[in-house]
């Protein structure tokens, strides 16, 4: 690991994330060390990913739109939300500011928002570490944090569907990526199971 790089990093979010997601922030990356050794994905890496994924979580919505413009991301999508927004913009800063190159990096950082279609191992450990970190808390947590030390693609499906059923009580669309992720999900499981 270049120290180096994780050091400007945890300067980096330390001065610009609030005591409360900088906490969340160590958490993820504690689990998605955890979860990397389980599943025997680079430590390193997940570390690199957890710290960088909400660097851009507290930074004001009108600062997020110019980014959102200056990088030319889809308007009609990340505009005026950060919720979705910040991701994209923490990929493009562990690019640009940090030199971070390493594509599985990059997209786990950029997809821990909304999962995907194929996602990486690395891609589901820092998804399912955000999901479960041990400061949320909300009806059936208990159970994927379970299921993410047993069958990490189950628990990639149960926080997608967690989500889009939340979203959908909201009166919000689901992304996506996040319902590709669950045919994903849904297809590997039932192959596996059936296969």
């Amino acid at each position: 690991m270049d120290y180096t790089v994780k050091n400007n990093i945890e300067k980096y979010i330390r001065e610009n994330l609030k005591e409360s997601r900088l906490k969340h922030t160590y958490g993820v990356a504690k689990i998605a060390v955890e979860l990397s050794e389980l599943y025997g994905s680079s430590v390193e890496k997940a570390e690199i990913a957890a710290l960088c994924h909400d660097m851009f979580k507290n930074i004001s919505i009108e600062a997020a739109n110019e980014l959102v413009k200056k990088y030319e991301l889809n308007e009609s999508v990340y505009l005026d939300n950060l919720n979705l927004s910040h991701s994209k913009l923490a990929e493009i800063a562990a690019r640009e500011r940090f030199g971070i190159d390493d594509r599985d990096i990059l997209n786990a950082i950029s997809y821990h928002t909304t999962g995907r279609f194929g996602m990486s191992t690395l891609e589901k450990i820092i998804f399912v570490a955000d999901g479960i970190e041990y400061g949320r808390n909300y009806p059936g947590i208990d159970e994927i944090r379970k299921k993410a030390f047993e069958n990490l693609d189950e628990a990639c499906l149960m926080l997608l569907e967690h989500t889009r059923d939340y979203l959908v009580s909201q009166g919000v669309s689901c992304h996506e990526d996040s319902l590709k992720g669950i045919e994903y999900f849904n297809k590997l499981l039932n192959r596996r199971n059936n296969g």
